[in-house]
Formats: structure tokens, sequence, C-alpha cells
């Protein structure tokens, strides 16, 4: 425990890039956490990176990127929908569609009172990196 909590302090060879003080903050932003060991506070923080880093590659490698040798916001969209691992990211990924698209079917929802199934034809014809 001492040597790690040690090596945290230091700067060039941190084992973790993301900033411990954050990662404590959103921890305790929890009703039910009242301390963090600085372990439990590393490992959380290692946990977290290698979690970012194996959706980018996923992305990476499934997605358009190989391509455009770019890591795209489509291609994490396109995870969070498509792979089952990555489902419950699907909400604070969202597929971005044009606003006008958006407005179209607000109004197809309150004239039908529901999103019909005929919305969907018209979706493979959008680049999906339009903006």
């Amino acid at each position: 425990g001492r040597k790690m909590a040690a090596r945290l302090s230091g700067g060039e060879n941190r084992l973790v890039s993301l900033p411990l003080s954050r990662i404590r903050v959103i921890m305790k932003s929890s009703p039910e956490v009242s301390s963090i060991n600085q372990d439990a506070l590393f490992l959380t923080a290692k946990a977290t990176e290698l979690f970012v880093q194996y959706l980018a590659t996923y992305s990476y490698k499934h997605g358009r990127g190989k391509e455009k040798n770019a890591l795209t916001y489509s291609d994490l969209s396109h995870t969070a929908e498509e792979c089952e691992t990555f489902q419950f990211l699907a909400d604070i990924l969202p597929k971005k569609i044009l606003a006008s698209k958006y407005l179209k079917m607000l109004e197809k929802e309150k004239r039908d009172g529901e999103v019909g199934e005929d919305d969907e034809e018209d979706e493979e014809e959008e680049d999906e990196d339009e903006t």
C-alpha cells in the first residue's frame, strides 16, 4: 500500500494518467461513500483508464477509423449502439443526427403519437460524420 501511494505522488513516472483528485471528487459525490482508501482510488483510476483504452481500441478497429487513420465520434456511438458490452453507454454516446431530421421526427411524433418504422428507411443515406 505505502509503495503504491508513494509512487502516486511522483510526477513523471505516474502509473495512471487520469487526475486522482478529480476521481476522488466523483467518487465522493456518491452519498454512500464517506472515505476513500488510496489504493481503491488508484485502482478505480487505473480500471477507468483501461476501460477507456479498450472502448477506444475496439471502436477504432470496428469502425471507419482504420480507413481514415482516426477515431471518430461516430465510431464510438456505433460501438455503444451495436456492441452488447458497451450498450450501457448508448445514452451517453448517442448517434448524431441532423437537427432538421430531429425536427421532422418530432413533427411526425406529434402527428402519429409515436415514431414509426418508416423513419428508419432514409438513415442509410446520411453520412455519419455530418454534423
